[in-house]
């Protein structure tokens, strides 16, 4: 069931249950009303007969007379006058009869001054009449056919009335909730036409007051950030195409070239160099690209724990060694570990190990004396790290995109690289809540900043 069905019928439900309890309201409302006016109509009749009786002196032939021949005389009221010894004074038909009194209902009404109760449909009140210092009894009891009437009536306009109003409440409440939900609509119609293709499609948020108005305006939130990544995943696939297929192609070239003509042992000796050359870039640009994809997880997909940062600057320093032997990479500790917990920090130790490595070789690469240099401070709060070279420095103006992947400044005249290392190392200090900052001057060279917060 659709929402706009559900409040619709949600509203005629409420709505609906309101009218039942008014109408019920109504209904007995009136009932008891009817009910208490009719006793005293019987209580005032009563009396009148027993002043005619009593102090008119009219006679109860004269009574009974005018009973018979009055109009709807099967429903008027019928009376009857007892002295409290239980003597019939005056009867209006003594051959009906209706309420048939006994001496123990005389004795009952003596007792209570008044008394009201149904005989069938009709209502019947008993009341003790004190006149000229004698008290009677007197009983008069009818049927309220014209009071039941207008109580039916009553009944069968509600019942109409309630149908009907229930028909116009529906219609209402549909026509409430197509108007309520338009936005919805609208919202749902214009995301149907929003594809790979037309990303830069927005949802017309409308006064941006409402409820839908949010709505519309986090859905196009997510879509700005669905626009960015999307355009930033085909740059990323344009970047690695372009990557992948400059070495792919001078390796083939080279290989062909090779083939086509026979050469001497060092011709081929040479071209298998190149190969092998070529092959090694690719194998680092995989490698970077696997370590740029494990950087882009969701932080709730890697694995966190406590890690010590001096044991993986160490085993980070140990891997490029290994890796280039040509390299001098030199860590100092500029204060004393007074406590484990100021070199501990939570996070992954491969991904941190890669990012160091980066840092440490940019800074031997880029360097005459092919040095860099690893400073480790510690405090309450956090850990600083330094990686300083005497290279040739980086362009200020190159500062802002250094981060950025694929970028590659006009220093990669001295050395060889895909641009994918210092973007990798700013995710993955960023996936660790940390910061970097670089500070470089040309031909002087080159300091990364780094800060971990303890656990």
């Amino acid at each position: 069931m659709t929402i706009r069905n559900k409040l619709t019928l949600l509203f005629t439900s409420i709505i609906a249950a309101l009218l039942f309890a008014f109408a019920l309201v109504v209904y007995f409302a009136y009932s008891g009303n009817r009910e208490e006016e009719y006793y005293k109509l019987l209580h005032n009749t009563a009396i009148t007969k027993a002043n005619l009786l009593l102090d008119a002196k009219v006679t109860p032939s004269v009574l009974q007379l005018i009973y018979h021949n009055s109009e709807n005389t099967l429903f008027q009221e019928e009376v009857a006058i007892y002295d409290t010894a239980f003597h019939l004074l005056y009867h209006d038909a003594v051959e009906i009869d209706k309420v048939k009194e006994t001496k123990q209902m005389i004795d009952d009404i003596v007792r209570k001054k008044t008394i009201k109760f149904y005989l069938g449909d009709m209502q019947v009140v008993g009341i003790l009449y004190h006149h000229n210092n004698n008290d009677y009894v007197i009983t008069a009891a009818a049927n309220d056919q014209y009071g039941y009437t207008k109580l039916r009536n009553l009944k069968f306009t509600l019942i109409i009335s309630f149908f009907i109003a229930i028909i116009f409440i529906f219609l209402t409440g549909k026509f409430i909730a197509n108007k309520a939900l338009r936005p919805v609509t609208d919202m749902v119609n214009k995301v149907e036409e929003i594809s790979a293709t037309n990303l830069d499609l927005r949802i017309h948020e409308g006064n941006g007051k409402d409820e839908m108005a949010e709505l519309a305006g986090t859905f196009n939130e997510m879509l700005n950030r669905l626009e960015k990544s999307f355009n930033a995943q085909k740059e990323f696939v344009s970047n690695i195409s372009h990557e992948l297929r400059t070495p792919l192609t001078a390796m083939l070239a080279e290989l062909q070239l090779t083939f086509s003509n026979p050469r001497s042992n060092e011709e081929y000796k040479e071209s298998i160099h190149h190969a092998i050359h070529d092959a090694k870039k690719l194998v680092r640009l995989s490698n970077s690209l696997l370590d740029l994809a494990k950087a882009n997880y969701d932080q709730t997909e890697i694995t966190f724990k406590e890690v010590r940062l001096d044991e993986i600057v160490v085993e980070a320093r140990n891997d490029v060694l290994h890796n280039h032997p040509e390299y001098k990479v030199n860590i100092i500790f500029e204060t004393e570990i007074e406590d484990d917990d100021l070199i501990s920090v939570k996070g992954n130790e491969y991904l941190l190990k890669v990012a160091f490595m980066n840092l440490m070789e940019n800074g031997c690469k880029f360097s005459e004396e092919k040095e860099s240099t690893v400073a480790i401070t510690y405090f309450r709060d956090k850990t600083i790290l330094r990686f300083r070279d005497n290279g040739i420095g980086i362009d200020e103006k190159e500062l802002p995109d250094i981060f950025t992947s694929f970028y590659r400044g006009e220093n990669t005249k001295y050395a060889e690289g895909n641009g994918i290392g210092l973007s990798l190392t700013k995710k993955i200090i960023d996936l660790h809540q940390g910061s970097i900052s670089i500070f470089s001057t040309l031909n002087e060279g080159t300091t990364f900043t780094i800060e971990l917060t303890h656990l």
